[in-house]
């Protein structure tokens, strides 16, 4: 068995997960064990086989195990109600288990959510290791990611940091690199700061989806020649990473969703939530906001229709190219 310091964790090995945390066992040296847990059996054995000779693979059965093992256990969790389970379980949660952990050993860990979660959530987490027998010594990180599952296969992700501990970020930067860019680690502040700068990134990338999407349209009901259009935006001022780095018009760009039948992306579903949780957080704090109504009804119609519900957001281009004007 690693060590503690020699061994890292990860849990939650779904669309974005699973190539993180293969890129995180790439990116380790040998002499590192990667712990990995996740709910689905068929996804723990086809990491196995992906990470084979790419360094020390065990499984898991739970982030109680995950912490007392290892140095830093990292998350990427779907929703509040999987992370409160994998934290706070008071039987199997990573909370308990440091507790568990400190009674032997008494060393200082770092855990790690990188999903995007509502702000109450990881608040709620950061309050339970604050008060828990282990506060000294435990440190809670927010650390959501923006690149979808492409920038998470190709290990280019962006991290946005969180943490009153600022000692760690260091740790936790050397750790995310192996996902992302080390330039593209940011520390956002305190325990939600980097929630609030995903959230609110995410706002406006989905607006922009919808802006895009609308005036590549519009070319296209034209009959305008729309690769050409695309380039004379990407030079020009409505040039966005939309346009540039996920086009939504099938065949301008290859290897991105719109040209795989939209699949393989981030879900209109999940765009539609984090865009929620930008118009909630505006809400909270009294900033006054237009496009957020428009755009989430916008993705209502859309994702309510078999043929565009589970594909990547841009596919709001496809429902309007097949929509009627109202």
């Amino acid at each position: 068995m690693s060590s503690l310091d020699k061994t890292v964790a990860f849990i939650g090995l779904g669309v974005m997960g699973y190539p993180m945390a293969l890129n995180l066992r790439k990116g380790l040296d040998s002499s590192y064990t990667l712990l990995v847990c996740d709910v689905v059996p068929d996804a723990i054995s086809r990491f196995q086989k992906d990470a084979e000779g790419k360094g020390p693979v065990e499984v898991i059965k739970s982030g109680h195990e995950a912490v007392q093992r290892s140095a830093m256990t990292v998350t990427m969790l779907p929703d509040s109600a999987a992370v409160k389970k994998v934290y706070l379980d008071p039987s199997n949660g990573i909370i308990a288990g440091a507790e568990a952990a400190a009674k032997k050993d008494g060393k200082k860990r770092i855990i790690m959510e990188c999903g995007t979660i509502e702000t109450a959530t990881i608040l709620e987490v950061a309050k339970a290791t604050n008060e828990s027998s282990v506060a000294s010594s435990l440190t809670f990180v927010d650390a959501p990611v923006s690149g979808g599952p492409m920038g998470a296969q190709d290990g280019t992700l962006t991290f946005m940091v969180g943490t009153n501990n600022k000692d760690v970020f260091p740790t936790v930067q050397d750790t995310l690199a192996h996902m992302g860019k080390k330039e593209a680690v940011f520390l956002c502040g305190d325990v939600g700061a980097g929630t609030a700068f995903k959230v609110i990134n995410n706002y406006l990338s989905a607006i922009t989806s919808l802006a895009a999407s609308e005036a590549l349209n519009i070319g296209s009901k034209m009959g305008l020649d729309v690769k050409l259009l695309t380039d004379v935006i990407n030079v020009s001022g409505g040039q966005c990473w939309v346009t540039s780095k996920s086009n939504p018009v099938p065949g301008i760009q290859a290897n991105v969703p719109s040209s795989r039948d939209y699949e393989g992306g981030f879900r209109i579903e999940l765009c539609a939530k984090v865009l929620k949780m930008g118009s909630d957080l505006a809400e909270m704090v009294g900033a006054r906001t237009i496009l957020d109504k428009p755009t989430l009804e916008a993705f209502a119609e859309a994702k309510g229709d078999s043929r565009y519900a589970g594909k990547d957001a841009r596919v709001v281009y496809k429902w309007l190219n097949e929509s009627e004007r109202k």
